[in-house]
């Protein structure tokens, strides 16, 4: 079970790091792609503020969950194979996240974050949901005290 946490947090390093390639012959979705979701208000958020940068990791049901916030773009990925993109910022005063998954899931479509600080982010999900907290992951490495035993595959 680790190993697959593991697994997940290097597919996250390799993603959160991999910069702009003009090689496009790979099929794997990446968090650099160019497709975004804007939610309904039909504007763009302005870019996410210093503190939501980074990775974060959470356990949802069982399963990893690693969320990647670098500038304006966004990308979560959970155990079991769902790989979201988007963007994350300020809208209307509120740090807000809009994503889109590729397995057509709507769960963490629209996130509002609720608090942000330098270890631990709270994020209310619309719909069934609701609140998700993160814990920040420094250097690609597990943050102390992640359950990581009861990680479904």
């Amino acid at each position: 079970m680790a190993a697959a946490a593991a697994g997940l947090v290097g597919a996250l390093v390799l993603t959160g790091c991999s910069g702009d390639s003009s090689d496009d012959s790979s099929s794997t979705p990446s968090a650099s792609s160019t497709s975004t979701a804007t939610g309904g208000s039909g504007s763009s958020p302005s870019a996410a503020s210093d503190g939501l940068q980074g990775s974060w990791l959470a356990t949802t049901d069982g399963k990893a969950v690693a969320l990647v916030i670098t500038g304006k773009q966004a990308a979560l990925f959970t155990t079991g194979g769902s790989v979201c993109s988007g963007t994350a910022g300020e809208e209307a005063g509120m740090q807000m996240i809009h994503l889109k998954c590729t397995d057509g899931t709507k769960t963490r479509a629209t996130g509002m974050v609720d608090s942000v600080s330098k270890s631990a982010l709270a994020v209310t999900w619309s719909g069934s949901l609701g609140k998700e907290a993160y814990t920040r992951a420094e250097g690609g490495k597990f943050p102390s005290g992640l359950p990581t035993a009861s990680l479904g595959s």
